[in-house]
Formats: structure tokens, sequence, C-alpha cells
């Protein structure tokens, strides 16, 4: 199993393009290739999927009922900032200019392994998220961590 992991510093160079990190790149899942999908975060930042993670989701979002509204703004949101990018013999690779603009990345990006993909933030923008995601992370780490009813006066719920 590959598993991208890890937090790494980046600069964009002035073509707006970003070495993929050796260990990441080491960490794709063979027969990748050097193709990635790139699409816009949920929060402001991107996403990098290797193909099979992306193939995944794909089918998920596309076996939406065209027919019903919903489903079609779902699907037309979470589609319309997809790109696939191709990284070089060195691992770079181009962010495309309102795909940079949308996370703010400039100069510098951070790029973060979540295990399926990574995300790729402006510096600036992460450590704000982290600060305020610092609270919220112990509780969700209580919650989805916690497997066992802790005995009588534990102060833990599970």
């Amino acid at each position: 199993m590959h598993l991208l992991s890890g937090e790494y510093d980046c600069k964009l160079d002035p073509k707006g393009r970003l070495v993929l990190p050796a260990k990441v790149k080491g960490n794709l899942p063979e027969g990748s290739g050097n193709q990635l999908i790139l699409v816009r975060g949920f929060e402001p930042c991107l996403v990098l999927y290797p193909r099979a993670a992306w193939a995944v989701i794909h089918d998920k979002v596309m076996a939406l009922d065209e027919f019903n509204e919903e489903y079609r703004q779902f699907q037309r949101n979470f589609f319309r900032g997809m790109t696939e990018v191709e990284f070089d013999s060195i691992g770079r690779f181009g962010l495309p200019g309102s795909m940079r603009r949308y996370a703010g990345i400039e100069k510098e990006a951070i790029i973060v392994g979540l295990g399926n993909r990574c995300e790729i933030w402006d510096p600036a923008r992460y450590d704000e998220y982290l600060i305020k995601d610092q609270q919220s992370f112990s509780k969700l780490a209580q919650k989805f961590l916690t497997t066992e009813t802790p005995s009588a006066g534990a102060g833990l719920a599970a």
C-alpha cells in the first residue's frame, strides 16, 4: 500500500511550476505514470490525486443521477476545477494560474500528504487553518479514534 504523508515546503519556479518532493513521488502507486489529477479543495487549497485514487472518486460522482438538480449542481462544482497535470523527469509540474489564485499560492507552497492524496497550500493560509483547527482536531480524534467506552468516571465518551 502506498501512503502519501508528511509536510513538504516547496518553492514555485518563475513559470508557476512546483517540484513534487522525492518522498511523495516515490510513494505514488505503481502505474500512476507521470500524470496526476489536480482539483480545487473544499478548503482554500489544491488537492493532488494519483490517477487510481481519483478514479474511485470520479466514479462515485458520475454515478449520481444527472436528472436530479442537486446532483447536477454538485457534479458541476466538483468537476469544474479539475485538471490533469504531468510531471517531468525531475518531478516538476505546472499549477494553472486559476488554481494558484484560488489557493492563494504565489511563490511558496506546502504539500501535505493525506494517505491517498496530497493537499497543496499557501504557507500562510495553512498556518491560519492549523491554528483554527487545533481544538477541533482533538475533539475529532476523540470522536473517531475512541473505540471502547472507558470505565465510569474516566471522562471520555465513546
